[in-house]
């Protein structure tokens, strides 16, 4: 039985995870748990790249992100259940933010989407895979 949900969405991909909210949806509703949303942002800042962006680049980012993540989830539950929704919008890599989240929040369960793997995937590893590996709970792989 789970008392903290933590559901992984990626903004760019809502198509590929919708089923995965779906799935997170109703794992809450049985037991009663709350659910917490998170989208990660690259951290374009800490990198050469960063460079090339504007300096407000990363808060227009976030702040795009954070709207896309509660139209996404309101679409979904409703603007009712979504206002006890809490929505966690991170900066970094995916999976550690993920894993950092869970953690933070107390999540016994971190629900996520395996997205199909490329080449480079099978060589370092999917943020579903390196999440199942170095997660603390149980993890649900939506597919």
């Amino acid at each position: 039985m789970s008392t903290s949900i933590l559901c992984a969405i990626d903004v760019n991909q809502l198509d590929a995870d919708r089923e995965v909210l779906r799935t997170a949806i109703k794992l809450a509703r049985v037991d009663e748990a709350r659910l917490d949303v998170i989208t990660v942002v690259p951290d374009f800042g800490m990198s050469v790249v960063g460079g090339y962006f504007d300096k407000g680049f990363h808060d227009k980012a976030m702040a795009k992100a954070r709207k896309m993540l509660n139209d996404f989830v309101k679409s979904e539950i409703g603007a009712d259940a979504n206002s006890g929704v809490r929505h966690i919008i991170a900066t970094g890599k995916a999976y550690e933010e993920i894993l950092h989240a869970a953690h933070e929040a107390g999540s016994d369960l971190i629900v996520i989407g395996s997205h199909k793997p490329d080449l480079r995937d099978y060589l370092l590893g999917p943020n579903a895979a390196r999440v199942v590996r170095h997660s603390d709970c149980s993890v649900y792989v939506v597919r």
